[in-house]
């Protein structure tokens, strides 16, 4: 792994994290109170992978990466990113104790975050595919 990739993938963590915040942000103040927390959590998995795709598409093609197992792996560290960036902002910032900072993570609990972790795992991936023609 060269450092141009590791910088590479920094920005795109910083830049998923940036769009993740103002989203969520976005989501609290406009969206629950017009259709309620559990409906505004359940749109918000779509538009957030939306907006996770998006970045997807415009940084990974300048990564430079050529296989599967590469864009697996980038989208495992973001999907590990991601999640330790939810946490911190959770318990530092929100000053959640960690047992509620992790009901992020529970479907049982109305939170779909686990969901879009999983599709941010592909979705470096399947920016590959779709920008290389398969």
């Amino acid at each position: 792994m060269t450092l141009e990739i590791i910088l590479r993938t920094l920005a795109l963590c910083l830049a998923l994290a940036g769009a993740e915040t103002l989203h969520g942000i976005a989501r609290t103040v406009f969206l629950v109170p017009r259709v309620g927390k559990a409906r505004a959590l359940k749109l918000s998995i779509l538009s957030g992978t939306a907006i996770a795709f998006g970045l997807c598409w415009a940084f990974v093609p300048g990564m430079g990466l050529s296989t599967l197992s590469g864009h697996l792996a980038l989208g495992f560290v973001l999907a590990a990113f991601m999640a330790g960036f939810d946490l911190a902002l959770g318990m530092l910032l929100l000053k959640r104790p960690p047992r509620k900072a992790l009901d992020d993570f529970n479907p049982a609990t109305g939170n779909l975050l686990v969901f879009g972790l999983a599709a941010l795992i592909i979705i470096p991936a399947l920016v590959a595919g779709l920008r290389c023609g398969g």
